[in-house]
């Protein structure tokens, strides 16, 4: 199905060879992201670094023939000394260029890590989430005879969520799960992997839940936003499986035939949520750590989008089979996450809060992850290699859904019914009050 693909040292050259052909498109694809990237300043640098390769392969020539005319003398008795001293002077040059140019490899280089992707033409242009369009709406808002309750009121209620015990044992944004509780997490998990494995075609995989800084940076995570994820001396711990997932092909080569190639895996995910102090303090909707089931895909560059549109439909799948109401936005220019190049966000209906609240992000990365993980594939025609297009999303985000049935299945005495599709996972109908 793989194999390795070939070293290629110039990855971040073929990056700047697409800003350096398009600059006005890039130029105008950050300032549509609110990028405060300086387009300017790496462009200078790379070109001060492509002026000293052209001096160090002129050098390089001349010391070539050089290198040609003292063999001949050896036979032909010349006296080159002059040549010879000559050559010392440019080896000695460009030894001095090549560190040169390995510093200015390091700093574009730098610089290219941090420019998020180019947003796809369909992308609609915008300042911030206000400017999401929803693109539909599946299903009817709950209609309560009672004034609903937030999940984690629910959930203290029925005593399955424990958020005390968990600030006592860890600390803020953590949860602990008690009897039916953990059981409804559960079988949330089994039942989203069930779907996604039995109807949708997936492959389940269980990968491990930390990462090395080469797998970050393939997926777009470092550099940039190192503060906001949990680190050990030598592993990161992983915010999404799509870490683990994506690099399961870092560094190698797809064969065209198999593509796309679609896998699933449920995962812990680790966040700091460095830039959300004071939003969404209570409850499991943004926490430390949590649960998801995530899908991943490796698609041909010549029909990933309609791999998005199926994916996006996997995702809905299981809120449609959960009796969620949600809606489909398309992200803005300025909502846009760093690697994506279109995204659709899943917000489910929160009755309690009256707002919908994100659930699923579902993204094409087009060849911006592979570009940085080196993950090719081979057209099967052709026989020529390419980059192909990763894309992921959640399906879904598993405390997030069990929070949104607390709500959306509450009754007036304080039970929970379960959704049907769940039943047999659980082999209950009803939460009700532990004891």
């Amino acid at each position: 199905m793989t194999a390795p693909c070939r070293s290629d040292k110039d990855q971040d050259m073929l990056d700047m060879k697409i800003i350096r052909q398009n600059v006005d498109k890039v130029k105008n694809a950050l300032q549509n992201r609110g990028s405060v990237v300086n387009l300017d300043e790496l462009l200078d640098a790379d070109a001060r670094r492509r002026a000293l390769i052209q001096e160090a392969d002129e050098l390089k020539a001349r010391r070539n023939q050089f290198s040609a005319r003292i063999a001949r003398s050896k036979t032909e008795g010349l006296d080159l000394e002059k040549e010879k001293s000559e050559m010392r002077a440019i080896s000695e040059r460009i030894k001095a260029i090549d560190e040169q140019i390995r510093q200015a490899d390091e700093t574009v280089n730098r610089s290219l890590l941090e420019i998020p992707n180019i947003p796809h033409e369909s992308v609609p242009v915008g300042k911030d989430a206000q400017d999401n369009q929803v693109v539909r709406v599946w299903g009817e808002k709950p209609e309560f005879s009672f004034a609903p309750k937030d999940h984690w009121d629910v959930g203290e209620g029925l005593s399955i969520l424990d958020f005390k015990r968990a600030a006592k044992i860890t600390g803020a944004r953590f949860a602990v799960n008690w009897g039916q509780g953990a059981l409804l997490e559960r079988a949330l998990i089994n039942f989203m992997l069930d779907v996604h494995t039995r109807d949708h075609g997936y492959t389940e995989v269980l990968t491990p839940f930390m990462v090395n800084r080469e797998s970050m940076t393939a997926t777009g995570q470092l550099p940039k936003f190192e503060e906001d994820l949990f680190a050990t001396d030598d592993y990161f711990l992983i915010p999404t499986a799509e870490v683990p997932v994506t690099n399961l092909y870092r560094s190698e080569t797809l064969e065209g035939g198999d593509l796309p190639v679609k896998l699933v895996a449920y995962t812990p995910c680790f966040r700091r949520e460095a830039g959300s102090y004071g939003k969404d303090t209570r409850g499991l909707i943004r926490q430390h750590q949590f649960n998801k089931v995530e899908l991943v895909r490796f698609a041909d560059p010549s029909r990933s989008f309609e791999d998005l549109e199926e994916l996006t439909g996997d995702a809905e799948d299981i809120l449609r089979r959960l009796g969620l109401h949600y809606r489909v936005v398309v992200l803005c220019t300025g909502d846009l996450g760093f690697s994506s190049a279109k995204t659709y966000d899943l917000e489910v209906w929160m009755p309690a809060q009256g707002v919908y609240r994100e659930i699923s992000s579902c993204s094409n990365f087009v060849d911006f992850q592979a570009r940085r993980g080196q993950i090719r594939y081979r057209d099967k025609e052709t026989k020529k290699t390419d980059y192909c297009h990763t894309l992921n999303g959640s399906g879904l985000a598993v405390g997030r859904t069990l929070a949104a049935i607390l709500e959306n299945y509450q009754q007036r005495d304080g039970t929970v019914e379960i959704p049907e599709v769940l039943r047999s996972y659980m082999r209950l109908d009803l939460i009700s009050p532990i004891g």
